[in-house]
């Protein structure tokens, strides 16, 4: 049900462009478009981009092209593609590093906290991110404060576990947007 307090935010939704988590995407799209919210999904090319299930979508810009400007918060998609497309993509990092410094909501899910973490943003904050060795070693070395639940919220910063938080992920988002 659309929400008038969100018809008029934009949500920059950043996915990878093969293997992204597809609940990941689909699932907070959807919560933010059925507020009333507008959604611009960037990638790396503007080519069809493929889930890790199958699922695809066509990005409407590539991360290099975007003006965060024009969005009122940044939402980064997880799934295996991230460590290949995302962790070290430096336009993404600008983007993180911009939004942050303007005030906007900034969140990830599944491993692309790591993201975050490596943009500086997560420095101090608790967070949560797929539960494994290598992405909480990552979170730590940035100054994260790791914290193995589904969703933390850390003032305009959200972050999020893994595809069951799919939703409460989006939901959380939505919530911090409602007070920027």
């Amino acid at each position: 049900m659309t929400e008038p307090q969100y018809e008029s935010k934009k949500i920059l939704l950043v996915i990878a462009q093969e293997q992204f988590r597809d609940e990941e995407c689909f699932i907070p799209k959807q919560v933010f478009e059925d507020a009333g919210v507008k959604v611009t999904v960037a990638a790396e090319f503007e080519k069809t981009a493929k889930g890790i299930l199958g699922g695809t979508i066509t990005p409407d810009i590539r991360i290099s092209e975007v003006k965060i400007d024009d969005y009122d918060a940044i939402v980064i998609s997880g799934g295996p593609g991230s460590r290949k497309y995302l962790w070290d993509n430096q336009y993404l990092r600008k983007l993180v590093k911009e939004a942050d410094s303007r005030k906007k909501v900034v969140s990830a899910i599944c491993i692309s906290p790591v993201v975050l973490a490596r943009a500086g943003v997560l420095k101090g904050k608790e967070s949560t991110v797929f539960n494994s060795p290598d992405t909480v070693c990552e979170l730590e070395k940035y100054g994260a404060v790791f914290q193995d639940r589904d969703v933390v919220v850390s003032g305009r910063v959200v972050t999020g576990r893994d595809p069951r938080s799919a939703e409460t992920f989006g939901k959380a988002v939505l919530k911090v947007l409602k007070k920027t």
